[in-house]
Protein backbone atom coordinates (compact mmCIF):
# COMPACT_ATOMS: atom_id res chain seq x y z
CA UNK A 1 0.00 0.00 0.00
CA UNK A 2 1.17 3.49 -0.76
CA UNK A 3 1.55 5.51 2.08
CA UNK A 4 -1.41 8.24 2.45
CA UNK A 5 0.83 10.57 4.78
CA UNK A 6 4.17 12.22 5.06
CA UNK A 7 5.58 10.41 8.17
CA UNK A 8 8.64 8.93 8.18
CA UNK A 9 7.13 6.03 10.33
CA UNK A 10 5.45 3.61 8.20
CA UNK A 11 5.57 0.11 10.02
CA UNK A 12 4.50 0.56 13.80
CA UNK A 13 4.18 -1.50 16.30
CA UNK A 14 2.18 -0.96 19.82
CA UNK A 15 3.16 -2.28 22.49
CA UNK A 16 0.68 -2.98 25.74
CA UNK A 17 1.50 -3.53 29.02
CA UNK A 18 0.34 -6.99 30.27
CA UNK A 19 -0.80 -5.59 33.95
CA UNK A 20 -2.36 -2.17 32.60
CA UNK A 21 -5.85 -2.59 32.28
CA UNK A 22 -7.40 -1.40 29.01
CA UNK A 23 -4.16 -1.07 27.44
CA UNK A 24 -4.39 -4.07 24.49
CA UNK A 25 -8.02 -2.72 23.74
CA UNK A 26 -6.69 0.87 23.10
CA UNK A 27 -3.52 -0.56 21.51
CA UNK A 28 -5.93 -2.24 18.80
CA UNK A 29 -7.65 1.05 18.69
CA UNK A 30 -4.71 2.63 18.15
CA UNK A 31 -3.79 0.27 15.22
CA UNK A 32 -6.98 0.63 13.37
CA UNK A 33 -6.43 4.14 13.37
CA UNK A 34 -2.94 3.73 11.63
CA UNK A 35 -4.39 1.03 9.33
CA UNK A 36 -6.78 3.29 7.69
CA UNK A 37 -4.05 5.83 6.89
CA UNK A 38 -1.85 3.62 5.22
CA UNK A 39 0.19 2.41 7.76
CA UNK A 40 0.96 -0.53 8.62
CA UNK A 41 0.29 -1.45 12.61
CA UNK A 42 0.88 -4.51 14.86
CA UNK A 43 -0.52 -4.29 18.19
CA UNK A 44 0.50 -6.87 21.03
CA UNK A 45 1.60 -7.11 24.17
CA UNK A 46 5.10 -5.45 25.41
CA UNK A 47 6.14 -9.63 26.42
CA UNK A 48 4.68 -10.92 23.11
CA UNK A 49 7.60 -12.73 21.06
CA UNK A 50 5.93 -11.57 17.67
CA UNK A 51 6.10 -8.22 18.74
CA UNK A 52 9.72 -8.11 20.17
CA UNK A 53 10.57 -10.02 17.02
CA UNK A 54 9.70 -7.42 14.29
CA UNK A 55 11.52 -4.75 16.54
CA UNK A 56 14.61 -6.68 16.79
CA UNK A 57 14.17 -7.79 13.12
CA UNK A 58 13.66 -4.66 11.41
CA UNK A 59 10.45 -4.74 11.10
CA UNK A 60 9.68 -1.27 13.21
CA UNK A 61 10.42 1.82 13.02
CA UNK A 62 8.71 3.50 15.95
CA UNK A 63 6.78 1.51 18.75
CA UNK A 64 4.19 3.00 20.70
CA UNK A 65 4.28 2.26 23.91
CA UNK A 66 0.52 2.53 25.92
CA UNK A 67 1.54 2.47 29.92
CA UNK A 68 2.69 4.45 32.36
CA UNK A 69 6.85 4.82 33.03
CA UNK A 70 7.52 1.95 33.36
CA UNK A 71 6.04 0.82 30.67
CA UNK A 72 7.97 3.27 29.24
CA UNK A 73 11.42 1.70 30.33
CA UNK A 74 10.42 -1.63 29.27
CA UNK A 75 9.77 -0.68 25.70
CA UNK A 76 13.00 1.69 25.51
CA UNK A 77 15.22 -1.62 26.91
CA UNK A 78 13.77 -2.98 23.95
CA UNK A 79 14.18 -0.24 21.57
CA UNK A 80 17.13 1.56 22.06
CA UNK A 81 19.70 -1.28 20.43
CA UNK A 82 17.60 -1.29 17.50
CA UNK A 83 17.68 2.64 17.27
CA UNK A 84 13.60 2.35 17.17
CA UNK A 85 12.01 5.83 18.77
CA UNK A 86 9.63 5.24 21.72
CA UNK A 87 6.20 7.29 21.81
CA UNK A 88 4.21 6.59 25.16
CA UNK A 89 0.59 6.90 25.62
CA UNK A 90 -0.58 7.48 29.10
CA UNK A 91 -2.50 4.53 30.41
CA UNK A 92 -0.98 4.87 33.97
CA UNK A 93 -1.02 7.02 37.09
CA UNK A 94 2.10 9.20 36.33
CA UNK A 95 3.45 9.77 33.32
CA UNK A 96 7.37 11.93 32.86
CA UNK A 97 8.53 10.34 30.30
CA UNK A 98 4.92 10.19 28.69
CA UNK A 99 4.48 12.38 25.30
CA UNK A 100 0.35 11.56 25.07
CA UNK A 101 -2.44 11.26 27.43
CA UNK A 102 -5.12 8.54 26.35
CA UNK A 103 -7.76 11.19 25.50
CA UNK A 104 -5.16 12.98 23.07
CA UNK A 105 -3.77 10.10 20.91
CA UNK A 106 -5.91 10.35 17.60
CA UNK A 107 -5.16 14.60 17.52
CA UNK A 108 -1.61 13.78 17.83
CA UNK A 109 -1.16 10.46 15.57
CA UNK A 110 -2.48 12.94 13.11
CA UNK A 111 0.24 15.10 13.74
CA UNK A 112 2.49 12.40 13.58
CA UNK A 113 1.49 11.41 10.08
CA UNK A 114 2.27 14.85 8.72
CA UNK A 115 5.13 14.40 9.83
CA UNK A 116 5.06 17.15 12.94
CA UNK A 117 6.75 15.38 15.43
CA UNK A 118 10.47 15.13 16.21
CA UNK A 119 13.31 13.15 18.13
CA UNK A 120 14.81 13.66 21.29
CA UNK A 121 17.59 11.29 21.95
CA UNK A 122 18.55 10.68 25.82
CA UNK A 123 21.75 9.17 27.14
CA UNK A 124 21.30 5.23 28.46
CA UNK A 125 24.10 4.00 30.63
CA UNK A 126 25.41 0.04 30.48
CA UNK A 127 26.62 -1.68 33.65
CA UNK A 128 28.92 -4.77 33.76
CA UNK A 129 29.08 -6.87 36.83
CA UNK A 130 32.58 -8.47 37.64
CA UNK A 131 32.97 -10.55 40.00
CA UNK A 132 36.75 -11.47 39.98
CA UNK A 133 37.49 -12.05 36.65
CA UNK A 134 33.89 -13.12 35.90
CA UNK A 135 31.44 -11.06 33.94
CA UNK A 136 28.58 -12.31 35.97
CA UNK A 137 26.33 -9.75 34.31
CA UNK A 138 25.45 -6.76 31.94
CA UNK A 139 23.06 -4.38 31.64
CA UNK A 140 21.09 -1.24 29.60
CA UNK A 141 19.95 1.15 31.75
CA UNK A 142 17.45 4.24 31.22
CA UNK A 143 17.24 5.44 34.64
CA UNK A 144 19.94 4.24 36.83
CA UNK A 145 22.08 1.15 38.79
CA UNK A 146 21.03 1.03 42.14
CA UNK A 147 23.69 -0.70 45.04
CA UNK A 148 21.72 -1.20 47.94
CA UNK A 149 21.58 -3.26 51.17
CA UNK A 150 18.94 -6.09 50.91
CA UNK A 151 16.96 -7.21 53.75
CA UNK A 152 19.01 -6.00 56.69
CA UNK A 153 18.52 -2.50 58.19
CA UNK A 154 22.63 -1.83 57.89
CA UNK A 155 24.52 -0.05 56.03
CA UNK A 156 26.66 -1.36 52.93
CA UNK A 157 30.09 -0.21 52.34
CA UNK A 158 31.08 1.05 48.30
CA UNK A 159 34.14 2.54 47.43
CA UNK A 160 33.66 4.55 44.03
CA UNK A 161 36.35 5.61 41.22
CA UNK A 162 36.18 7.66 38.59
CA UNK A 163 38.25 6.48 34.95
CA UNK A 164 39.97 4.28 37.99
CA UNK A 165 40.79 7.33 40.72
CA UNK A 166 39.64 7.21 43.68
CA UNK A 167 36.35 9.52 44.17
CA UNK A 168 35.11 8.28 47.05
CA UNK A 169 34.04 5.62 50.12
CA UNK A 170 30.50 5.52 50.86
CA UNK A 171 28.42 3.77 53.91
CA UNK A 172 25.12 3.92 53.31
CA UNK A 173 22.05 2.32 52.76
CA UNK A 174 22.76 2.54 48.82
CA UNK A 175 24.27 4.17 45.86
CA UNK A 176 23.00 5.47 42.80
CA UNK A 177 24.11 5.74 39.30
CA UNK A 178 21.97 7.69 37.43
CA UNK A 179 21.07 9.14 33.95
CA UNK A 180 19.78 12.62 33.23
CA UNK A 181 16.29 10.93 32.54
CA UNK A 182 17.05 9.14 35.93
CA UNK A 183 17.46 12.18 37.78
CA UNK A 184 14.14 12.79 38.00
CA UNK A 185 13.48 8.68 39.31
CA UNK A 186 15.16 7.41 42.93
CA UNK A 187 17.47 9.80 42.75
CA UNK A 188 15.20 12.86 43.44
CA UNK A 189 13.25 10.95 45.95
CA UNK A 190 17.03 10.39 47.84
CA UNK A 191 17.00 14.38 47.39
CA UNK A 192 19.83 14.35 44.52
CA UNK A 193 19.15 17.37 41.58
CA UNK A 194 17.67 17.32 38.35
CA UNK A 195 19.51 17.17 35.23
CA UNK A 196 18.00 18.50 31.99
CA UNK A 197 17.77 15.13 29.71
CA UNK A 198 20.01 16.27 26.79
CA UNK A 199 23.24 16.21 29.03
CA UNK A 200 25.80 13.32 28.76
CA UNK A 201 26.56 13.45 32.48
CA UNK A 202 26.11 10.52 35.03
CA UNK A 203 25.12 11.45 38.36
CA UNK A 204 26.43 9.74 41.55
CA UNK A 205 23.97 10.51 44.91
CA UNK A 206 24.16 7.98 48.52
CA UNK A 207 21.00 7.09 49.78
CA UNK A 208 20.89 7.59 53.14
CA UNK A 209 24.56 7.93 54.15
CA UNK A 210 25.83 7.08 57.19
CA UNK A 211 28.95 9.60 58.74
CA UNK A 212 30.15 9.45 54.89
CA UNK A 213 29.91 11.42 51.58
CA UNK A 214 26.16 12.83 51.82
CA UNK A 215 26.33 14.79 48.36
CA UNK A 216 25.48 14.18 44.93
CA UNK A 217 27.86 13.98 42.42
CA UNK A 218 27.34 14.95 38.58
CA UNK A 219 30.61 13.13 36.59
CA UNK A 220 31.57 14.83 33.29
CA UNK A 221 30.38 13.30 30.02
CA UNK A 222 32.65 10.23 28.96
CA UNK A 223 33.62 8.97 32.93
CA UNK A 224 33.53 5.46 33.41
CA UNK A 225 32.41 4.88 36.69
CA UNK A 226 33.77 1.56 39.06
CA UNK A 227 31.40 0.62 42.25
CA UNK A 228 33.44 -1.77 44.51
CA UNK A 229 31.22 -3.38 47.11
CA UNK A 230 32.36 -4.36 50.38
CA UNK A 231 29.76 -6.47 52.60
CA UNK A 232 29.78 -8.68 55.46
CA UNK A 233 25.54 -9.54 54.58
CA UNK A 234 23.08 -8.88 51.83
CA UNK A 235 23.39 -6.88 49.24
CA UNK A 236 21.86 -6.16 45.86
CA UNK A 237 22.17 -4.67 42.88
CA UNK A 238 19.10 -3.51 41.15
CA UNK A 239 19.07 -1.61 37.48
CA UNK A 240 15.69 0.45 36.51
CA UNK A 241 13.72 -1.21 39.03
CA UNK A 242 14.26 -4.60 37.99
CA UNK A 243 14.78 -7.87 40.38
CA UNK A 244 17.60 -7.16 42.45
CA UNK A 245 20.64 -9.39 41.91
CA UNK A 246 22.90 -10.26 45.39
CA UNK A 247 26.53 -9.15 45.58
CA UNK A 248 29.16 -10.62 47.44
CA UNK A 249 32.04 -8.85 48.82
CA UNK A 250 34.83 -7.64 46.65
CA UNK A 251 32.06 -7.59 43.35
CA UNK A 252 32.57 -4.62 40.94
CA UNK A 253 30.05 -2.70 38.90
CA UNK A 254 31.29 -0.99 36.33
CA UNK A 255 29.38 2.21 34.64
CA UNK A 256 29.56 3.85 32.03
CA UNK A 257 27.55 5.59 28.95
CA UNK A 258 26.08 3.51 26.41
CA UNK A 259 27.02 3.01 23.07
CA UNK A 260 23.55 4.23 21.70
CA UNK A 261 20.35 6.21 22.79
CA UNK A 262 17.11 6.12 23.15
CA UNK A 263 14.45 8.15 21.21
CA UNK A 264 11.55 9.38 22.46
CA UNK A 265 9.37 11.04 19.65
CA UNK A 266 7.90 14.48 20.77
CA UNK A 267 5.74 16.78 19.47
CA UNK A 268 5.83 20.11 21.91
CA UNK A 269 8.56 22.34 22.12
CA UNK A 270 11.77 21.58 22.80
CA UNK A 271 11.54 23.83 25.97
CA UNK A 272 9.09 21.15 27.34
CA UNK A 273 11.14 19.69 30.45
CA UNK A 274 11.77 23.21 31.99
CA UNK A 275 7.83 24.16 31.42
CA UNK A 276 6.34 21.05 33.12
CA UNK A 277 8.80 20.55 35.44
CA UNK A 278 7.40 22.76 38.02
CA UNK A 279 3.52 21.59 37.56
CA UNK A 280 4.46 17.84 37.28
CA UNK A 281 6.52 18.10 40.88
CA UNK A 282 3.24 19.88 42.38
CA UNK A 283 1.47 17.20 40.88
CA UNK A 284 1.93 14.02 42.77
CA UNK A 285 -0.52 11.21 41.52
CA UNK A 286 0.62 8.91 43.97
CA UNK A 287 -1.15 10.54 46.86
CA UNK A 288 -4.19 11.19 45.34
CA UNK A 289 -4.09 14.77 45.26
CA UNK A 290 -6.77 16.70 42.87
CA UNK A 291 -4.65 19.56 41.17
CA UNK A 292 -4.78 19.20 37.79
CA UNK A 293 -2.31 17.41 35.46
CA UNK A 294 -0.17 19.93 33.68
CA UNK A 295 -1.20 19.58 30.46
CA UNK A 296 -4.72 20.20 31.98
CA UNK A 297 -4.22 23.82 32.86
Amino acid sequence: MTPSNASPFQHIVIAAHPQVPEALAEGHKVAAFLKRHGVEAYAGLLYEDELRQRVEEGQADLLIALGGDGTMLRAGHLCAPHGVPVLGINMGHFGFLIEVERSEWPNTLRQLLLGEAWLEERMMLEAHLYRGETLVHRWDVVNEVVVSRGQYVRPIKVTAFVDDLLLARYVADGLIAATPTGSTAYALAAGGPILPPELRNILLMPVAPHLSVDRAVVLSEGSTVTLEVGVTHEAVVSVDGHDPVALEDGDRIHVRANRYPLKFVRFRGRGYFYRNLTSYMNWNPTVGKDTPRPEDR
